[in-house]
C-alpha cells in the first residue's frame, strides 16, 4: 500500500490523482476514464456514477450464502473501490477535490477474492476465451488449471469443451456469471453465456448474471445472422451490434427459448445503476488482449470483419483494431509491421511492412462503417484471395461477401439490413432492463 502526505498544492494533488491508478487484477485500458450519467430530472444537473451489478453485493450475497458457488469470469470480473481520502491523508475541503475523488475509482478487487473474503463458498471458476487472466490468443485452446492466488480449480470453456459438463457442475448450487461484453455478435463471451445457461438449465442450477455496461450499447446495426451460419462466433439471430447489456442478452436467450430443446434456465440479473443505452462508459480493464482501449472497442464492430479476410486489422501492434493494411496495398505514408505480442503470436503478415489506414483519430462511431472493408477489397490485387473461410461466420450471412464482390455501395448494402433490423428491435424490446 502506498501512502501520501497531505498535499500543500490542490492543483498538484489533482494532477497526480488524475494520472495515478491502482489495479489489483487485469490490465488497465489505455486512456480510460470512468464516464458518468447525467440526471436531468433535477433542476441542477447531477452527475451520477454508473454502478455495475457486481458492486451491488447487497442484492446477491444473500442468494449465495450457505451454497456451493461456481463463478464464470475473467480479468474483467472486478468490484471497484472508491478512493479513500482519509487513508491517503488528503485534505478534502476543496469542492473540486471532493468531486474528483467521488468519481475516481482507483482500486479493483476481483469478484472471486471478494466473495471468498465475505465467507462465500466458491468451489470453482469457469473461464471463457482468452482464459481467466485474459492473456490467451484469440481462438487459442485454453487448458484447465489452478488459480495461483486462491488455489481454486479453473475450468476452461475454450478448451476441450465450451459447455460446462454435468460432471463439472456436480455439487454446485448456483452459478454466478460476471464477464464484460462489448456488444458485438462475433465476440464469443455471449456464446459462452449461452452454453452456461443451457448446461445449468439441464442440471437444475440457477444462474445469476452480474450486469455490466455495453460500450457499444448506443446503436443497433449490421446484418442479422442467418441460423444456417450459426457457430461459436455467432449463435443467435441477432445483428452484428445488438444494443443490449449482457444481462438483457441473457434474458433474451432464455425468453426466446434459444437453448437446446427450448429449455429455460432459472435466471436472475443483478442490474446496473444510473445506466441507459446512451450512457458513455469506458472499460477500466481491457476485455481481451486485442481490445486495449475505447477506440478499438468502438471500431471493433466495423474492423472485426477483417478477421475473415487476408487483411491485418492491427493485430501484432499496439493499435489493435485501430488500423488496417497489407503488404500488397498501394504504398502510403502510413505503414506498420505486425510482430508477435500478447494476444497475437502469429499475426497476419508477421514481419512484413503493411500499408493501409490509421483510424486511431477517427470520430466516434454510432453505426458500422463498411467503407473500410470495401476500400480494402478494392485495393487487393488478387480479389479471389481476399475473403477467407471464416468471413461468413463473422458476417453471419453469405450476402455481404456477394454484395461487396458485385460492387454494391455501402448505402445499398445497408438498405438490405433494414427490414430484419426492425424485426429484431421488436424482439429486443421485450428484454430491455434499461432504456
Amino acid at each position: 500500500m502506498i501512502f501520501f502526505k497531505p498535499f500543500k498544492s490542490t492543483y498538484l494533488f489533482l494532477f497526480l490523482l488524475m494520472n495515478f491508478q491502482l489495479i489489483s487484477c487485469g490490465q488497465q485500458v489505455q486512456n480510460s476514464k470512468f464516464k458518468i450519467q447525467e440526471n436531468t430530472q433535477n433542476s441542477k444537473t447531477e452527475k451520477l456514477e454508473i454502478k455495475t451489478g457486481a458492486e451491488h453485493t447487497n442484492l446477491y450475497l444473500g442468494l449465495l450464502k450457505g451454497k456451493n458457488v461456481a463463478v464464470v469470469g475473467n480479468q474483467t470480473s472486478v468490484i471497484s473501490k472508491i478512493f479513500n481520502s482519509e487513508a491517503y491523508g488528503v485534505d478534502t475541503h476543496s469542492e473540486k477535490i471532493i468531486d474528483t475523488i467521488k468519481f475516481s475509482k482507483l482500486e479493483y478487487v476481483h469478484l472471486v477474492d471478494s466473495l471468498l473474503s465475505l465467507g462465500i463458498t466458491v468451489k470453482k471458476v469457469f473461464a471463457p476465451e482468452h482464459g481467466f487472466r485474459g492473456k490467451a490468443d484469440a481462438g487459442a485452446y485454453v487448458e484447465d488449471g489452478l488459480d495461483a492466488k486462491t488455489g481454486l480449480p479453473i475450468l476452461s470453456l475454450h478448451g476441450k469443451n465450451k459447455k460446462p459438463s454435468a460432471k463439472q457442475l456436480k455439487g454446485i448450487d448456483v452459478v454466478v456469471f460476471d464477464i464484460q461484453d462489448v456488444g458485438v455478435r462475433f465476440y464469443t463471451y455471449i456464446s459462452t453465456l449461452h452454453y452456461v445457461l443451457e448446461a445449468c438449465a439441464e442440471n437444475g442450477i440457477p444462474v445469476i448474471i452480474l450486469d455490466r455496461p455495453n460500450p457499444n450499447g448506443h446503436y443497433i446495426d449490421g446484418a442479422v445472422l442467418e441460423m444456417k451460419h450459426s457457430s461459436f462466433v455467432g449463435k443467435h439471430p441477432v445483428p452484428v451490434v445488438y444494443g443490449m447489456t449482457i444481462g438483457e442478452y441473457g434474458q433474451m436467450i432464455n425468453g426466446e427459448k434459444w437453448l437446446k430443446n427450448g429449455i429455460q434456465c432459472n435466471l436472475k440479473v443483478i442490474p446496473l445503476e444510473n445506466y441507459t443505452h446512451n450512457s458513455e462508459y469506458s472499460l477500466p480493464i481491457k476485455p481481451s488482449p486485442n481490445l486495449p482501449n475505447d477506440k478499438s472497442i468502438n471500431l471493433y464492430p466495423s474492423l472485426g470483419f477483417f478477421e475473415g479476410t487476408t487483411i491485418n486489422a492491427g493485430r501484432g501492434t499496439t493499435f489493435q483494431f485501430q488500423r488496417y493494411g497489407a503488404p500488397f496495398f498501394e504504398k502510403t505514408k502510413f505503414s506498420f509491421t505486425p510482430k508477435a505480442n500478447d494476444g497475437a503470436k502469429y499475426p497476419k503478415h508477421k514481419g512484413k511492412m503493411c500499408y493501409g489506414k490509421d483510424l486511431s483519430e477517427t470520430e466516434y462511431l454510432s453505426k458500422i462503417n463498411l467503407s473500410f472493408l470495401i476500400d480494402a477489397y478494392q485495393q487487393t490485387p488478387k480479389k479471389k484471395k481476399f475473403f477467407g473461410e471464416t468471413f461468413t461466420i463473422h458476417a453471419g450471412t453469405k450476402k455481404l461477401q456477394q454484395q461487396i464482390e458485385k460492387g454494391l455501395s455501402e448505402e445499398e448494402i445497408r438498405e438490405t439490413w433494414a427490414e430484419d433490423l426492425e424485426a429484431f428491435k421488436v424482439v429486443r424490446e421485450k428484454y430491455l432492463i434499461y432504456k
